[in-house]
C-alpha cells in the first residue's frame, strides 16, 4: 500500500514535525502528499499523530504525543483547555501568540484579498487572563439528559460542563455557581437541543465597573421562582440587575426579542477616557477594557490627523468611541441598529454636555450612511466602521467608493471578513458573475478611484484564543493619484 493511499485511512497514526501555525492556531505539518492541521502542537515540535479525517489532500489530526516540545510550549492554566472551544492556544507563551496572530491578519489579507501591506506587530494585552467583561454561557443537557452549564465543545454544540474560566474575573465563577444552586432547587432544566424541551438557554453577564448586568435567555415566556434566583445572586453580588429574555427560536443567535426586567435597575454607568456612558443587556461593549482603551485612542489619534472636521462612526454601539470623536472633533454622528444602544447613546450626550456635537441614529449601516452622507460633504468626513464578526454589508462598501470620503478607520474582530471588505475598498477585489475574485490589475501602490491601505494593526483583544481584533486606516487621495 502506497503512502498515500495509507494516509487515506482513518485513525491510521504517524509522526511528524509542526512547520508552522495555521489561521486558527493549529498546527500544519505534512506526510506524504496531504497536509494535516493538528489543534494544539506549536512550530518545530515533534509530535506523534492520529489521522482522523482526510479529503482531496488535505486532513486533519489529533496530536496523540508531544515527542519533542518546543520551546514556545506552555502548561496551560485550564483544565478544560482541548475540550472547552473556548481558548485554542492556551499552550503557547504570550510572545508567540502575538506572532501568530499578526501573521494571521497578515496571511488573511494575502491569501483573500492578494494584498502585501506591513502589518505592525500585535499589541499585547496587559492582562492575559482575567480579562474578560462579559460572560456568554450555554445551558443545556447532556447525554444523559442532566443539565449542565459549560462552554462548546469545538464545532459543536456538545457542552463541556465548566465550574470556572481562566480568561473570565472569579465573578463568573460566581455567577455560575448560583445558578447551578438555583436550577437544582427550583428543578429548572437546561434546554434540550433535540427535544426542543427545557428551560434555561444561555447565561449573559456583563461587569460594568462592579457591577452586574445578568440575564436569564429563556426558551420559555417565564423564568420559574425568579425570587429564588434573584436571592441566589444577591448573596453574592452587592449591585446586580437580573433580566430574562426570551428566545423560542431554533437559530443560533443567543437573545430573542423580549427582554423582561425581574429586579435592579437595568442599566449602570461607566466611564472611560473622561466620558460616562451607560450599559444595557443588549448593549455592544469591547470585551477587553484595557485593549479597548488602546484601540479607540489609536482611532481617535487617527481621526484628529486626519484633517476631517466631522466623523461618522457606523455600527456604534453604546455610544462610547462616538463621544470621544464628538468631544475631541466638534461633531460625530453614530448609527447603530439596535434601539438599547442608542438609548445608551443617546443618554450620554447631557451628561457629557456634548449637545450640538454628538448625533445618534437608530437603523441600518446601509440605509442611514448614504442618507447622512447626501447632508455631509464626504470629504470633511472620517469615517469609523465597526461591524459585526459578518463584516460590512456589500451596499456599505459601495457608498463608501462612492461617497469621497478620504479617510476611513476599520475596526474588525474578523481577518478573513477584514480581508475580504478592504479588497473591496482598496480595489483588490471586484465583483464578477462568479462571486469576489482578486484584481490581476490591482498593484501594491493602489488603484485610481480606490482606498490604500495605511496602516495594519492588530490588536489583542482576545489572549489564549486565535481571536483577534484589527485596526486598518485606509486613505483616498482627492485627485486619485498613487505612489
Amino acid at each position: 500500500m502506497s503512502e498515500t493511499s495509507e494516509i487515506a485511512a482513518k485513525n491510521l497514526e504517524f509522526t511528524g514535525q509542526v512547520e508552522s501555525l495555521g489561521s486558527n492556531g493549529e498546527g500544519i505539518v505534512h506526510f506524504g502528499q496531504t497536509v494535516f492541521f493538528a489543534p494544539y502542537t506549536a512550530v518545530g515540535e515533534k509530535v506523534k499523530f492520529r489521522a482522523l479525517k482526510v479529503k482531496d489532500n488535505i486532513g486533519y489530526a489529533k496530536a496523540l504525543e508531544i515527542l519533542t516540545p518546543a520551546d514556545e510550549r506552555v502548561r496551560p492554566r485550564c483544565p478544560n483547555f482541548t475540550r472547552c472551544g473556548g481558548c485554542q492556544i492556551q499552550h503557547l507563551r504570550y510572545g508567540a501568540q502575538l506572532k501568530l496572530k499578526t501573521k494571521i491578519v497578515s496571511n488573511a489579507l494575502q491569501k483573500i484579498a492578494g494584498i502585501r501591506f506591513h502589518v505592525s506587530p500585535a499589541v499585547k494585552s496587559d492582562s492575559q487572563y482575567e480579562y474578560r467583561n462579559k460572560l456568554q454561557i450555554p445551558v443545556g443537557v447532556d447525554k444523559n439528559g442532566c443539565t449542565v452549564i459549560g462552554f462548546y465543545a469545538e464545532r459543536s454544540h456538545r457542552i463541556v460542563p465548566v465550574q470556572r474560566c481562566p480568561i473570565h474575573p472569579y465573578w463568573a465563577e460566581e455567577v455560575i455557581a448560583a445558578f447551578v444552586s438555583y436550577m437544582k432547587e427550583a428543578g429548572v432544566r437546561g434546554y434540550d437541543e433535540q427535544t426542543k424541551s427545557g428551560t434555561l438557554r444561555h447565561i449573559v453577564v456583563r461587569d460594568v465597573e462592579g457591577n452586574f448586568i445578568i440575564t436569564a435567555v429563556t426558551a420559555a415566556e417565564t423564568l420559574p421562582q425568579s425570587e429564588l434566583l434573584i436571592k441566589k445572586l444577591a448573596a453574592k453580588f452587592k449591585t446586580f440587575s437580573l433580566w430574562q429574555n426570551c428566545n423560542p427560536g431554533e437559530g443560533n443567535g443567543v437573545f430573542g426579542e423580549k427582554f423582561r426586567l425581574l429586579c435592579g435597575s437595568g442599566k449602570y454607568a461607566a466611564h472611560e477616557f473622561g466620558i460616562r456612558f451607560e450599559v444595557g443587556p443588549n448593549t455592544f461593549v469591547q470585551i477587553n477594557r484595557g485593549v479597548c482603551r488602546k484601540l479607540y485612542e489609536r482611532t481617535v489619534r487617527c481621526a484628529l490627523d486626519s484633517g476631517a472636521a466631522v466623523a461618522i462612526d457606523a455600527y456604534s454601539g453604546c455610544g462610547l468611541l462616538t463621544a470621544m470623536l464628538a468631544k475631541q472633533m466638534g461633531e460625530a454622528y453614530g448609527i447603530e441598529v439596535v434601539r438599547e444602544a442608542v438609548d445608551c447613546a443617546d443618554s450620554l450626550i447631557s451628561i457629557n454636555k456634548l449637545e450640538g456635537k454628538m448625533h445618534n441614529i437608530c437603523g441600518r449601516v446601509e440605509d442611514e450612511l448614504p442618507k447622512l452622507l447626501s447632508r455631509i460633504p464626504a470629504e470633511q468626513v472620517f469615517l469609523v466602521v465597526d461591524p459585526p464578526r459578518k463584516g460590512v454589508d456589500r451596499a456599505t462598501l459601495r457608498a463608501i467608493l462612492a461617497s469621497g470620503i478620504r479617510t476611513v478607520a476599520m475596526i474588525s474582530c474578523n481577518p478573513s471578513t477584514m480581508a475580504r471588505d478592504v479588497g473591496i475598498l482598496t480595489g483588490a477585489l471586484i465583483e464578477t458573475e462568479q462571486g469576489l475574485v482578486k484584481n490581476p490589475a490591482y498593484a501594491e501602490e493602489g488603484m485610481a478611484g480606490f482606498y490604500r491601505p495605511r496602516l495594519i494593526q492588530p490588536l489583542d483583544m482576545f489572549p489564549q484564543t486565535k481571536h483577534v481584533e484589527t485596526l486598518v486606516l485606509l486613505s483616498k487621495k482627492p485627485d486619485e493619484s498613487f505612489g
